[in-house]
């Protein structure tokens, strides 16, 4: 199993952030408060968020402070709540697929994914081998699509401006692809339950191509310009440490999980879309702290240009939709020239699909880690009830024990690292 290559020898950080008398040795308030409580003044309560740039969207923290040392941390989440679970209790299982891509609007050609896998483990299909890999393009793309940004806003956060520049030109030429294949930039729905859409255009192919040219290249620029970077490593590196045991009980996962060198990949560990046929290491950190962090996500970005390239120059033919003509609605050309088509089309469109009755639990590999969808179906076209396991929102429950004892400054870099996006957080 691959680890991250690391420009610099990891410390044992986590020791070094358990030992009081090495902090107060080398002057750090935090350990002399730790060790003299005598000498804590008048706290102050001090809100950042839910309006600051650094919290991502709207977090807000409410910070207790001894000057500039964090005592306590309380996280206040639910500002961008929508109902999005209640909501898919109202609609029919493909109508909910929009919806997804409101999670992490990062990466919502995966939260289709990830929602269409659930949905068709209760209905028992699996897909034909080109949709899988079609499924296995657009997870990948939306993986490097999401880390660019979060790359580029923490190299923002901790004073590197022109990294965003590089991520986001890069994010740019990802965006075109996703408009070539869905019609849409931002917010794609290219996925349904049983198949896509509709099938790769001729043009995406070339332009993919060129972008696999292109990409490795800029991101080895923004890897000089960071991971030797004497400022950004000094805010980053022995910052927001989480220890293996801490990472596993709070239920950590994605980067945030094998930064804390924890070597779980849902792609590895329970392969779905066929992954298992893909030649890819999974990278893992050492010490936790939020350098390792971005040195996971940095080449888990290299990791997908390499399936990328192996699931294009592989693309099996055939179709891209399971065959369950019951379930999926008939051909267009059909539906316009024969009524039985055509009332199975309008039934199929009104009522849902006819699912059976179980429950059942999917989760996938994220950007931002195990996005999973529990859904609970008593038969028809409309789920009962069905929760999501929003990665973003675990991920933070750690802040409460991993904030107190850092600095003020030193929240916006763990903020940073942990890549989290309130919208997939609150739901």
């Amino acid at each position: 199993m691959a680890h991250t290559t690391q420009p610099f020898e990891q410390p044992d950080a986590l020791a070094k952030t358990e030992s009081g008398l090495q902090k107060l040795a080398s002057g750090s308030l935090a350990a002399a408060g730790a060790l003299s409580p005598d000498l804590l003044g008048e706290k102050l309560v001090l809100n950042m968020g839910p309006s600051h740039p650094a919290t991502h969207g709207v977090l807000r923290l409410v910070l207790e402070m001894d000057g500039e040392l964090i005592t306590k941390a309380t996280p206040d989440l639910g500002y961008l709540h929508r109902g999005d679970e209640k909501i898919a209790e109202n609609m029919t299982y493909n109508q909910f697929v929009p919806y997804t891509d409101r999670l992490d609007y990062l990466a919502p050609l995966a939260n289709n994914v990830a929602y269409a896998l659930a949905v068709e483990k209760l209905m028992g299909w699996e897909l034909p081998p080109r949709g899988q890999a079609i499924r296995v393009i657009c997870c990948e793309l939306a993986r490097i699509s999401s880390h660019l940004l979060g790359l580029g806003a923490f190299a923002m956060d901790t004073g590197a401006l022109t990294v965003f520049m590089y991520t986001f030109t890069e994010r740019e030429k990802i965006y075109n692809l996703c408009e070539v294949i869905s019609g849409a930039r931002f917010t794609t729905s290219y996925t349904r339950i049983g198949g896509m859409t509709r099938d790769l255009p001729d043009a995406f192919f070339p332009m993919v191509r060129k972008f696999l040219e292109e990409f490795p290249p800029s991101l080895d620029e923004v890897d000089g310009l960071l991971s030797r970077n004497r400022i950004f490593v000094d805010r980053t590196k022995d910052v927001g440490c989480i220890s293996k045991e801490d990472a596993i009980s709070f239920g950590l996962s994605g980067p945030n999980l094998r930064g804390s060198g924890v070597d779980h990949d849902l792609r590895k560990k329970h392969p779905y879309l066929g992954y298992e046929q893909y030649d890819f290491d999974i990278p893992v950190g050492s010490a936790g702290d939020c350098y390792d962090r971005y040195l996971c996500r940095v080449e888990e970005m290299r990791q997908s240009v390499q399936i990328l390239r192996q699931a294009i120059d592989k693309l099996p033919s055939g179709p891209i939709t399971v065959s369950d003509p019951k379930n999926l609605p008939p051909a267009k050309t059909s539906v316009m020239t024969k009524m039985e088509e055509l009332i199975h089309h309008f039934i199929l469109h009104t009522e849902g699909l006819k699912a059976p009755p179980g429950e059942v639990y999917f989760g996938a590999e994220n950007p931002k880690g195990e996005l999973g969808f529990y859904i609970q179906s008593k038969g028809g076209g409309v789920p009962h009830r069905l929760k999501i396991r929003a990665p973003s929102f675990v991920n933070l429950s750690i802040l409460p024990k991993l904030l107190p004892g850092h600095f003020m400054s030193d929240v916006v870099a763990i903020l940073g690292s942990m890549d989290f996006v309130m919208g997939e957080c609150d739901r």
